[in-house]
């Protein structure tokens, strides 16, 4: 071969070594090859929404993931919550993002901070974070210092300045130039975000999103909750948990009042098994609470037919702890338990002066039928012909004997003297089995 295509062929070579890297870091900078898993973070943040991301994150694990996108549009919701699902993002090994689409208020901005790095559609806001009682109070000193030194850590975690995330959740901290005066929350817009350096930047939408993380060509995969996980995302809900439990008290309390057992009573036993069912999936409740509800239950039905009362106490004390086992949070479920109660005490009160005592709750107990005359129940002959017949003392009357009266032996009394045997006497007063008799004198 002459020698010019040696070198010609040795100059190829070496430049087909050089640019093969280039190509294969293009080939890894658009993501080719590569798998995103997408998991929506919705709605209120409560121990169901914990759950389905810790399930939806193993997922992720198992199928290769090299990359996650948390979608973002929540209110907010319970910190015990949002602390869980911190705790979670911390421990991610995977690279991570979170994206919100329209707002990450309270405890949804919490668990933004958490991620590797924030991305944001144009209207979306991120911010508001004061923490607040289940009744809408502004929750006590240590809770709101404990919640704002959350919100610093997260945001310092990732190399955030501390003063936004502290002016999130602390109303005193005034930032005019963001609207944050005096007694407001901060709550930063995309743009302001950037701004901050609260977000890294602004998507319109996912397939640009993907773009800028250098993943346009990678696998996406979407995660979605199950039936199951529904379920125990309403039943969880701070608000639906006093409504489940007011419903199944009422419908016991209705169904102690009604024949037989129908459809207040199931819709009670429905809701109590929906409660226990979801806030065991959402790993609230295990089934030493289960079984604490079901002899509690046990317990009440044999007080129905055993005397006593201390069965049906330990029944009711049994449900309550295997309620207040089951709830995320101690204060909000006693909250819902009381309301619960009032409830019942309220429609008992109702009931009551409706149907009555022998009529509704202890109606298969008391017993109802009375023996009377209309239904021809005589307890004793009330023998008034017996009134003035003549008769004689068979013995003494001190003051009950006997007396004989037209051939009848009779057991008499006398109104109160001694009559000897052998007197003439006279029936004055019959009542009843009681024969009063006069002594006849001439």
């Amino acid at each position: 071969m002459p020698r010019f295509k040696w070198s010609r062929l040795i100059t190829v070579t070496a430049l087909l070594l050089i640019l093969f890297p280039l190509f294969q870091t293009h080939a890894e900078g658009n993501g080719e090859g590569k798998v995103v898993y997408v998991i929506p973070v919705e709605d209120n943040v409560e121990r169901g929404l914990a759950a389905f991301l810790e399930r939806s994150i193993e997922e992720a694990h198992k199928s290769g993931a090299d990359h996650i996108i948390f979608e973002i549009n929540t209110p907010g919701g319970a910190v015990a919550a949002a602390g869980e699902i911190a705790d979670i993002l911390l421990d991610l090994e995977i690279p991570n993002t979170a994206y919100v689409l329209n707002e990450a208020l309270s405890a949804g901005s919490y668990i933004a901070l958490n991620a590797d790095q924030i991305y944001m559609k144009p209207t979306a806001t991120m911010g508001a974070s004061g923490v607040i009682n289940s009744d809408g109070t502004a929750a006590d000193k240590k809770a709101q210092s404990a919640w704002i030194a959350d919100m610093t850590a997260a945001a310092e975690h990732n190399g955030r300045d501390p003063l936004y995330a502290q002016a999130m959740a602390d109303a005193s901290i005034d930032l005019p130039e963001y609207r944050a005066g005096e007694g407001e929350f901060l709550t930063l817009r995309a743009n302001e975000a950037v701004e901050v350096q609260y977000a890294e930047g602004i998507a319109e939408e996912r397939t640009e999103l993907l773009s800028m993380l250098n993943l346009e060509n990678a696998q996406v995969q979407t995660s979605e909750p199950t039936l199951a996980e529904h379920i125990a995302r309403f039943v969880t809900n701070p608000v639906v948990v006093p409504i489940l439990l007011s419903v199944a008290s009422l419908g016991f309390i209705v169904e102690l009042y009604s024949p037989g057992f129908g459809i207040p009573g199931a819709m009670g036993l429905a809701s109590l098994i929906l409660f226990f069912y979801g806030h065991m999936i959402a790993g609230l409740a295990g089934f030493e609470a289960l079984i604490l509800l079901i002899a509690g239950i046990v317990c009440i039905a044999i007080e129905f037919f055993v005397p006593g009362g201390i069965l049906g106490i330990i029944g009711v004390g049994a449900i309550l702890v295997s309620l207040f086992m089951s709830g995320a949070d101690l204060g909000h479920m006693a909250m819902s338990v009381s309301i619960a109660i009032l409830v019942s005490i309220i429609v008992s009160v109702i009931l009551f002066k409706k149907v009555g005592l022998e009529k509704g709750l202890l109606r298969n107990i008391i017993l109802s039928e009375r023996t009377t005359t209309e239904k021809g129940f005589v307890s004793t002959i009330n023998r008034l012909e017996l009134i003035g017949l003549v008769g004689k003392t068979l013995t003494p009357l001190r003051p009950s004997g006997t007396a004989i009266f037209d051939d009848e032996r009779l057991d008499v009394v006398t109104e109160g003297g001694y009559i000897q045997q052998g007197k003439e006497v006279k029936i004055v007063k019959v009542e009843g089995s009681r024969i009063v008799v006069r002594e006849q004198i001439d």
